[in-house]
């Protein structure tokens, strides 16, 4: 790492005790050697060896520092980590995704593969063969070995304490300050206490403090523009982009903080008459290489090796298109299947809008409206999901002995479901959720029934054929126009209420679109005794459109992540509980005999930093008075340092706490970890701002100041260890922990 010479903030002001210095021989001594010393130590000599000492402690303390808090970084991390030996809150979910990759077993989850693909390798590295289920607060079996798992989570967790060190010092704070920032994340509590289990948390952390050290140095750099170390850390700025976006979305508010540096960067060199338009084009060029183009084939990446690792059928193979399927070793989407559909045929019918199940009904009757049998999306394969492909009743009736009729482009059909021999049915009745819409449901038997049973096909494409006289297992993309009332069958993003069991509400659509692919259906499986088996799966589903596929159902899932108000989550907290520190998380249960964690921030981090936020509006509105009423008492140098080193993390809070505001979807204490960092950098600079006279003045008076400051937040670190090294017996001895009723660890 850089020292602080180089690069320094635009402008920036620097104390001179911060400039590193280099230890030059006294010029009296010949050569700079030691002379002999006297029989009698002579106390001057001694005074000025101890100076030597200090300088040179000072001028290597770039390095000295981290170390120190590095290893201690090390021990928080991990002291006691293999203590509990039961799968312990979200283990439940990740550890089980881990063990998909080690069978390579292809499942779904809202989260992008990266932090899962590293969970997955930590079981490899340990031996595991992902055998065991993760089920909650089960016992680990002795052959897997868990402790190195956490391990290795909670490296990327230590590793957080020396990036926000050299983060601090490319903000351009002092050392007192530096060691403060780097002090608060050492002694966070839930930092320490997240970092210890098989969670993705630790590595989201870890990449958003990268993308934050690489943007500060990147800045520190711009006066060096185009040189080596300049594309380096542009370029490591991106990668870093990419893997955080690859871990959570989340990541995605990181992103955003460097995109807005980067637009006004560009604004105020698109302002610089003085710069060549050529330079001013590279300048656009490179930003949009290093910080767009990178970190989107950083995320693209992830995916491709999460396609090509999960190369076996497993649990999430219905989120995918059916192509996709049955291309996955062992599936039974498309195995034996005839190649074309006919009269009489049983059939999956997949639903080709990302994320989209397959078409299904059950006995179940909608409450209101026709009150007629439910017709839904379900994304999970059972018998009501097979339908029969059968005539119209305006044609002669199906005869299973007559010769096979193939329906394709504008055939109309009928579709009746096979565990209840309803056919599949509209009216202009208005659809439970989208009143738009009409309601599609399940009606009559083969016999009893209407021409509102009628279906017209409408061929879109075939990735097999340009032959559109027939329907071909998984390779023909159809839609389904109701041959009455005009409409499109369609299964969109929207989900029942309960008593629809939360599935995906099928309507049909008055707007004749055809390029909503909601309106897309396809044959998954097939079965027709009178046809010969194919081979539908030789055909590859592109890796591009598996990847946005995948990425609209990890989107449409998460959007479904809404609070039930049918069930109560003791776990679940609000937004505004966060920055006050009104509310902890259980991790695990609170019997006596289990090894309780208890998921709660350091006191004087939560309530400094949350303070610091308001203090630095204070701050600003107090300049710009005086700054209206015509003082001009900031210099360039601080009013950069006020820019760079205060308000863009006070921006990274904003961007990573404000989306959870307008969020519907239920949220815990842990989200707000990433912001939780920015207002630590937030109130490092409040106090290095606030302190600077002293630092003029005293330096004793200085380090006196934040002396008490490091003794407040160490203190308060180790008065909650307990709940971070986890808590053995009877929870009732740490009671005096417990200062609100909302921290239950006692209850």
């Amino acid at each position: 790492m850089a020292g602080m010479q180089d690069g320094q903030t635009t402008g920036a002001w620097q104390d001179a005790h911060n400039l590193r210095r280099r230890n030059v021989p006294d010029q009296g001594r010949s050569n700079g050697s030691i002379t002999q010393p006297p029989e009698e130590e002579d106390p001057k000599k001694s005074r000025k060896s101890k100076v030597s000492i200090l300088q040179t402690l000072d001028e290597w303390e770039f390095l000295i520092a981290p170390l120190l808090f590095t290893l201690v970084s090390f021990f928080t991390r991990m002291y006691k980590i293999g203590l509990s030996n039961i799968v312990t809150w979200d283990e439940a979910h990740f550890g089980k995704f881990g063990s998909h990759y080690l069978k390579r077993e292809f499942y779904f989850d809202v989260h992008p593969p990266l932090g899962k693909m590293l969970v997955g390798l930590s079981g490899y590295m340990a031996g595991y063969n992902g055998s065991f289920e993760f089920k909650s607060g089960e016992t680990y079996p002795e052959e897997l070995n868990y402790t190195f798992m956490r391990l290795f989570n909670s490296t990327f967790g230590a590793l957080c304490v020396p990036l926000a060190y050299y983060t601090a010092r490319e903000l351009n704070f002092r050392k007192s300050t530096v060691w403060l920032v780097t002090l608060m994340v050492l002694c966070e509590n839930s930092y320490a206490t997240i970092s210890r289990f098989i969670l993705l948390d630790s590595m989201l952390l870890f990449f958003t403090f990268t993308t934050v050290l690489c943007w500060a140095r990147f800045h520190r750099l711009q006066k060096q523009s185009f040189s080596l170390e300049w594309f380096f850390w542009l370029f490591l700025t991106g990668i870093s982009i990419g893997c955080v976006t690859s871990v959570k979305w989340v990541g995605l508010f990181c992103t955003a903080l460097v995109g807005l540096y980067t637009a006004e960067d560009l604004w105020n060199k698109f302002g610089d008459l003085d710069m060549p338009k050529t330079t001013l084009a590279s300048h656009l060029a490179t930003r949009v290489a290093g910080l767009i183009v990178i970190p989107c084939l950083v995320y693209m990446f992830s995916f491709w090796v999460h396609f090509l690792v999960l190369e076996n059928s497993g649990p999430g193979d219905a989120q995918m298109s059916s192509l996709f399927q049955a291309n996955l070793r062992g599936t039974e989407v498309g195995k034996d299947s005839p190649l074309e559909v006919a009269h009489g045929s049983r059939a999956t019918i997949k639903n080709m809008g990302y994320g989209g199940g397959l078409l299904h009904s059950h006995v179940q009757t909608y409450p209101e409206g026709s009150q007629q049998q439910q017709v839904t999306c379900y994304h999970h394969k059972d018998a009501n999901n097979d339908w029969f492909f059968y005539p119209n009743r305006d044609g002669s009736p199906y005869d299973a002995d007559a010769p096979l009729i193939f329906p394709g482009d504008k055939s109309v059909i009928r579709l009746i479901h096979s565990q209840t021999g309803r056919n599949l049915h509209s009216h202009a009745v208005s659809a439970p959720v989208t009143k738009g819409d009409y309601e599609v449901s399940s009606y009559g038997n083969t016999t009893v029934g209407d021409e509102k049973d009628h279906w017209t096909v409408e061929v879109v494409s075939d990735a097999a054929s340009r032959d559109r006289s027939k329907i071909r297992t998984l390779t023909t993309a159809f839609r389904l126009r109701h041959t009455a009332l005009g409409c499109y069958l369609r299964a969109g993003t929207v989900n029942l209420p309960q008593w629809g069991f939360k599935q995906i509400e099928v309507t049909c659509v008055k707007q004749n679109n055809p390029r909503d692919v909601y309106t897309h259906w396809n044959v998954e499986a097939h079965w027709n005794e009178r046809l010969p088996a194919g081979d539908p799966g030789s055909y590859k589903s592109p890796f591009f459109r598996d990847f946005i596929h995948l990425n609209v159902a990890m989107m449409t899932s998460n959007n479904a992540l809404v609070p039930d108000p049918d069930k109560q989550d003791d776990l679940a907290s609000q937004f505004w509980q966060w920055p006050i520190l009104h509310v902890g998380l259980r991790m695990c249960g609170w019997d006596d005999h289990i090894v309780k964690y208890f998921l709660l921030g350091n006191p004087a981090v939560y309530w400094g930093s949350t303070l610091s936020l308001f203090a630095f509006g204070g701050l600003i509105a107090w300049y710009l008075v005086r700054w209206q009423r015509g003082y001009d008492e900031l210099r360039p140098a601080d009013i950069d340092l006020i820019h760079y080193s205060g308000l863009y993390p006070v921006a990274g809070w904003f961007l990573h706490y404000l989306p959870f505001v307008a969020m519907a979807r239920v949220t815990y204490v842990h989200h707000y970890y990433p912001a939780l960092y920015f207002a630590i950098l937030t109130s490092g600079f409040m106090l290095d701002w606030v302190t600077r006279p002293l630092a003029r003045k005293d330096r004793r008076l200085e380090w006196a100041v934040y002396g008490m400051v490091y003794a407040i937040v160490i203190g308060l670190f180790v008065l909650f260890r307990a709940i971070v090294f986890g808590m053995e017996g009877k929870h009732q001895q740490w009671s005096h922990l417990k200062w609100f009723d909302k921290w239950r660890i006692t209850d």
